[in-house]
């Protein structure tokens, strides 16, 4: 393990953190700054300019040449004569790193840390300061440093990582972002008993212990670390950094749940409208910060020694470099967001439940205003679908980013649920396991797999009564979602016609056709006792609709007074059977409690049947004034579809009086079936 004390650049013994040149070819008491200008102290006057971005340096050839090979090279190969100025913009780490190199070359100390030691390698590669020209040059010292010192510390690493985010390709070339990466995913895996350094989730009181002092340690007073103890170091991280960590972490095996947990976190810091309720708020905060290499990603009070315990937050930003008009800036927040948000989308882990449904929704709500490309939303969505029974109506209320004529997204959740029969339809038809029957676990997968249907129906309900209020929201779309989901799903229509109702009083001029071809998505036989009273009495319903709803509660009263007859009768049946074989004062107790539960059941009968009486009332009033509605100006007192009743009761009982005068033998029943097309073709 490593010890929390030798993990900064002070104290190590790689050179007591400094790099000094072995030779001393010029004596220079060190360098001084002037304005934008270095000069080295000493006697003889510089014959060398080099120009590092607006930083300008007076040095001398000598020294230079003689360690690095790129300025021998540009001098020697002048054909302009003797050079003696030269511009390096394209240096990595600026003049920064090239400040550090120069005063190497002069055999000035230089102190390596963990905020410098990324440029100074990438610098040292681009001037060619190979084991050539001097043994012992700067490539050889840094290379050194790094594969020693930072790569066995994490909070080395972390930061080395994140000072390469201005080094590209520098120092992907140079493998320092894959061996950083690689180690912050090997410690991340690590035994969280095991730990000792120190860490973002670390409290601030709590100093972590020498390395001598562990064995004398007692497990009592050891903090305990939590699993997720990572998660806030690697979110300060730039996206594809954060994606090379996130790679590595998959390959060692880390549990699933706990990559998706440090997804989430890391979108909930670079993406504020995931796990908020407002979308799209600013971010330019988020994403203007621009990082130094020693200043921003510093944990500690003294981040160029590295030594101290402080924890204090990590405050970074991303690689760009944020300047012009308001617009730009815009331009620049919606591309990173994008970017953040494709990159995510690709790295979580492929096993359901690694990411909760609502932060897949939120994710999906800011692809959809932001563009994503297609290929990446429609994986989102399958995502979505493999839990949509996880989802919240607050996440399905998705706007329509692409000027559609509804306000909300409407095809989307029609696709999510499609999404979702398909999953549903997939396990379902899985191969069961070997050390289960194969019935048990086809009743265990369809008992789920209802449940699951059953919570998406009351959600799609209570979404479809949500968007019913926009008048914009065409009648087939409605009618579509409303549908999609199997009758099975549904064990009450509760939601569903409250869902119709709302969007026939937000859509007044709805047709007769039109309010008819709505409610028959709709089961009359479904609703509640509630639900049938609401409707009998609702004016926007089709009068037809009211007719089936009060017949549909009509038969469900009659098959309750059925059923309470019979339970009345075996009562009563069974009841002197079952005395003889009890004691005699439990069958009397036993006689007085079946008493009780006869006259109860009596008492609710008579109950049923006052409210079957009340509901045939209102039947026969809303049939008279159906009556009324149909009849012609001169029938007042029967309708037609009572006369063509009563015809057909004149018409048999005229064939059965002309079947007993011709004296036929043939029963009546018989006779009437042979004659009921005359009949119709009478009546009609």
């Amino acid at each position: 393990m490593w010890d929390s004390e030798s993990e900064s650049g002070g104290g190590r013994e790689f050179g007591n953190g400094a790099l000094v040149s072995e030779k001393h070819n010029l004596k220079t008491e060190g360098f001084q700054q002037r304005g934008q200008s270095w000069y080295v102290e000493t006697d003889i006057p510089s014959d060398l300019l080099v120009h590092v971005g607006d930083v300008s340096f007076h040095l001398h050839k000598y020294p230079m040449i003689s360690r690095c090979g790129r300025l021998s090279r540009i001098i020697y190969d002048a054909h302009e004569g003797e050079l003696n100025k030269i511009t390096l913009n394209d240096l990595p780490g600026g003049a920064d790193s090239f400040e550090l190199a120069a005063k190497f070359c002069y055999g000035v100390t230089v102190d390596l840390t963990a905020s410098n030691i990324s440029g100074l390698r990438c610098a040292a590669e681009y001037l060619e300061m190979t084991e050539d020209l001097e043994e012992g040059n700067l490539i050889f010292k840094t290379e050194a440093f790094l594969s020693y010192v930072v790569l066995s510390s994490w909070r080395d690493s972390i930061i080395v990582l994140k000072s390469c985010e201005k080094l590209s390709p520098w120092a992907e070339n140079l493998q320092i972002v894959r061996r950083c990466s690689e180690s912050i995913a090997w410690k991340a895996c690590a035994n969280p008993k095991g730990i000792r350094w120190n860490y973002t989730g670390k409290p601030a009181k709590v100093s972590s212990p020498k390395w001598n002092d562990l064995k004398d340690s007692s497990p009592s007073k050891t903090v305990q670390v939590p699993p997720d103890w990572w998660f806030e170091d690697v979110s300060i991280l730039r996206i594809d950094h954060f994606v090379r960590v996130i790679t590595a972490i998959k390959v060692k095996g880390m549990r699933f749940e706990l990559i998706g947990a440090s997804i989430m976190q890391y979108a909930s810091k670079w993406l504020p409208g995931v796990v908020k309720d407002t979308v799209g708020e600013s971010v330019l905060d988020e994403f203007t910060s621009i990082s130094s290499s020693n200043g921003n990603i510093s944990r500690e009070s003294s981040s160029s020694s590295g030594s101290g315990t402080g924890t204090g937050s990590w405050k970074g930003g991303l690689h760009m470099i944020v300047a012009g008009n308001k617009e730009d800036l815009e331009t620049i927040k919606v591309k990173d967001q994008r970017m953040i948000i494709e990159s995510l989308i690709s790295i979580i882990p492929p096993q359901k439940d690694s990411v909760s449904c609502s932060f897949l929704l939120r994710l999906l709500r800011m692809a959809s205003k932001l563009k994503v490309a297609p290929a990446l939303i429609t994986e989102l969505e399958k995502r979505v679908g493999m839990q949509f029974e996880q989802a919240t109506l607050s996440d399905l209320l998705i706007p329509a980013y692409d000027k559609s004529e509804t306000m909300y997204d409407v095809d989307l959740v029609q696709r999510l649920m499609e999404h979702f029969l398909v999953q549903e339809q997939t396990e379902c038809g899985s191969s069961p396991s070997r050390h289960l029957d194969k019935n048990m676990f086809e009743d265990s997968q369809r008992g789920v797999a209802s449940n699951a249907k059953m919570r998406v129906a009351r959600l799609v309900d209570s979404y479809l009564t949500e968007i019913a209020r926009d008048r914009s929201l065409p009648l087939t779309k409605f009618h579509v979602l409303a549908e999609a989901l199997p009758e099975s799903a549904r064990t009450c229509d509760d939601g569903l016609y409250r869902a119709i109702d709302s969007y026939l009083k937000a859509h007044p001029t709805l047709s007769e056709h039109e309010r008819k071809r709505l409610c028959r998505v709709m089961d009359c036989q479904k609703l509640s006792i509630d639900a049938c009273m609401h409707a009998a009495q609702n004016e926007r319903l089709p009068l037809r609709v009211v007719v089936q709803v009060l017949f549909s509660e009509q038969v469900k009263i009659s098959n309750a007074i059925a059923t309470n007859g019979l339970k009345d009768n075996s009562t009563t049946v069974v009841e002197p059977q079952y005395q003889p074989m009890e004691p005699h004062n439990r069958s009397k107790k036993g006689g007085q409690q079946q008493k009780k539960d006869i006259n109860t059941l009596k008492f609710e009968l008579e109950t049923v049947k006052t409210k079957y009486v009340e509901l045939q009332n209102e039947m026969e009033s809303l049939q008279r004034q159906f009556d009324k509605m149909v009849a012609k100006p001169k029938q007042h007192s029967s309708s037609a579809w009572s006369s063509g009743w009563k015809k057909l009761s004149r018409l048999a009982k005229i064939n059965q009086m002309e079947n007993h005068d011709d004296g036929s033998d043939q029963p009546v029943a018989e006779q009437n079936r042979k004659t009921p097309r005359r009949w119709r073709n009478s009546i009609s």
